[in-house]
């Protein structure tokens, strides 16, 4: 088969200083021998590319893989020149969408731009989990501004207005009042935004694969400390700690699988978001087809042994996938604190935590001298990110420990 990945990550040395994007290793997980390998890549996402150069049946840089008109004519052009595309591979939330509509526009086998909705669109999946029965926040799309105000004044408020395939929790809004929900209204894209109740209770998240028949041969069930629209917001530090056997923890195994089932999700993986409320009610966030973010698949390996890009890389390749057995009860969990205010800025001093603490696997503090960049999502150079293996307890006592004792010293620079 001629197999053409898009890839906009980077990789980083091999020091053991930075982790991110280390277990997405296209060069192991496609067979480059067996098919011929091709590349879609922009600038960043080309240091990625680590395969031998004699093994790559061809690579074309585009300046922004997530422009249709780019990747399109990229995937063309290698198929005139390598043959006929049989898959077109995209492992990335922000790229998954784009590869739909060109599987679509050129005929590639794989997920059409219908099938990536139930795991992409926030209207179409919540659509699909009611259908089921499954209890989700009340929602609508906010077609026109007038349709999203009667909304709200039914509903009421609080409620969070955010965009219709977002991720990472950029661009969502808590809306306190119809003021602000009417400022926030106010110009924008009103067809890519929904809107939707505000749930109380803790937020939990399920990371598992779900195989060729929808059976869920892993997953891993973590409850967050803070929650992303804080971290993405308000600068708060976010982390997660993986629930260790409850009855509880059953209940929303049993509840991922209802919403995967529910959605027909098939040879992927998932990152499914629910809440518990005071009421003891488990209500459906979210769930996107893709590896969950920040630190859990650096966790999720170290915790089960499950590298999940593995499994999805053979299923999209292969047409099926192989996982170890679950076994044990492990927990851990990770950390990330944000940029401090006031970037670009130089580190003058910070506090490493790994000797301090014997939870603490793996550590990112930035040292003096280093320079703060502003932008980048949870796998930037931040105030400080950390990985944790030990008792859900301890660990949790270790993280909320950082969050009160971490601290770093910066001074700004000049652009």
């Amino acid at each position: 088969m001629h197999i053409v990945v898009v890839n906009r990550w980077p990789r980083f040395p091999d020091d053991g200083r930075r982790w991110d994007f280390s277990l997405g290793r296209f060069e192991e997980f496609v067979d480059h021998e067996r098919h011929r390998v091709s590349y879609v890549v922009d600038a960043v996402g080309a240091t990625g590319v680590l395969a031998d150069p004699e093994r790559i049946a061809g690579l074309v840089e585009v300046p922004d893989v997530n422009d249709f008109e780019a990747l399109s004519t990229a995937v063309r052009k290698l198929a005139d020149e390598v043959g006929p595309v049989d898959r077109l591979i995209a492992v990335s939330e922000f790229t998954l969408g784009i590869a739909a509509e060109v599987r679509e526009a050129l005929g590639i086998p794989g997920p059409r731009p219908a099938e990536v909705a139930v795991y992409r669109n926030k209207v179409r999946m919540k659509e699909l989990i009611a259908e089921a029965g499954i209890r989700a926040p009340r929602f609508t799309s906010c077609d026109s501004t007038e349709a999203a105000l009667d909304f709200a004044r039914t509903t009421g408020y609080p409620l969070i207005l955010k965009p219709v395939a977002g991720a990472a929790s950029m661009g969502v809004h808590r809306v306190d009042d119809e003021a602000a929900l009417t400022a926030l209204l106010e110009g924008a894209d009103t067809a890519g935004l929904e809107l939707e109740e505000f749930v109380e209770g803790p937020i939990y998240h399920v990371d598992g694969f779900a195989d060729e028949q929808g059976g869920i041969p892993f997953m891993a069930v973590s409850r967050y400390i803070n929650d992303c629209l804080s971290y993405e917001a308000g600068g708060q530090p976010l982390g997660s700690v993986v629930v260790q056997a409850s009855p509880l923890r059953a209940r929303m195994e049993e509840f991922a699988r209802r919403c995967v089932a529910a959605l027909g999700m098939t040879s992927m993986p998932f990152h499914l978001e629910l809440f518990l409320t005071p009421d003891d009610e488990l209500v459906f966030l979210e769930i996107a087809g893709r590896i969950g973010g920040a630190e859990v698949p650096y966790l999720t390996e170290k915790l089960f042994g499950v590298n999940l890009f593995q499994p999805w890389l053979e299923a999209l390749c292969e047409g099926r996938a192989t996982l170890p057995a679950q076994a044990g009860d492990p927990s851990g969990g990770w950390l990330i604190i944000p940029k401090p205010s006031g970037l670009p800025a130089k580190v003058v001093s910070s506090t490493p935590m790994s000797g301090k603490l014997p939870t603490v696997w793996k550590e990112l503090v930035p040292e003096p001298g280093e320079i703060l960049q502003p932008g980048g999502s949870y796998d930037a150079l931040h105030s400080g990110r950390f990985i944790l293996v030990g008792d859900e307890a301890a660990v949790e006592a270790d993280i909320r420990r950082i969050i009160a004792e971490f601290r770093i010293e910066t001074v700004p620079v000049s652009e």
